[in-house]
């Protein structure tokens, strides 16, 4: 083989490597994305509101069970043995209540977590559908959410389709609420 055909082959090769590398790269902030959306916005609050109201309940069944714990500890002396037994077991179940309770509202797939779906699930899909339009259009291969567990030591500013995807979901970008 002599050496053109040998530059040739490893030429073809060179290009073949890097057209096959040449994908488009672009990012999103989806947390600054979700600053623009008002139904975000309002879902957040309505899920802030519950989850205070929630755990004021369960702040005041802890201290109702502590009140009742003091008292049975003052009148402990004076109670049989059976009393005391109903009283202990009265103390348990109500704590046994309250942390059902919390686990209800607060719990993996509880209460909290259901609203959450509920009211954030459809801003997310819309989110996604805008991303995935705007890669289709823009022919991009991979988009990355500089917001997710991926970390960007570098980002070149106009690989940020942010903007691109508040404009097609219908709001305006507010520079005042980029981080950069």
């Amino acid at each position: 083989m002599n050496i053109k055909k040998l530059i040739g082959i490893i030429a073809l090769s060179t290009m073949a490597v890097s057209a096959t590398f040449a994908q488009r790269f672009a990012y999103v902030d989806t947390e600054y994305i979700l600053k623009h959306i008002p139904e975000y916005i309002a879902a957040q609050k309505q899920l802030d509101a519950l989850s205070v109201q929630w755990q004021e309940e369960v702040d005041n069944r802890f201290a109702e069970i502590e009140k009742f714990y003091q008292s049975y500890q003052e009148d402990q002396v004076l109670l049989s043995e059976a009393m005391r037994r109903k009283r202990e077991d009265e103390i348990v179940n109500k704590e046994r209540e309250t942390k059902e309770f919390q686990r209800q509202k607060f719990g993996f797939e509880g209460d909290l977590f259901q609203e959450r779906i509920k009211l954030v699930q459809p801003i997310q899909d819309r989110v996604a559908q805008a991303i995935q339009a705007i890669a289709t259009d823009q022919s991009l291969d991979i988009i990355l959410d500089k917001g997710s567990e991926v970390t960007f030591l570098y980002a070149n500013p106009k690989l940020d389709k942010s903007n691109d995807v508040i404009s097609r979901l219908g709001y305006k970008p507010d520079p005042a609420l980029a981080e950069n």
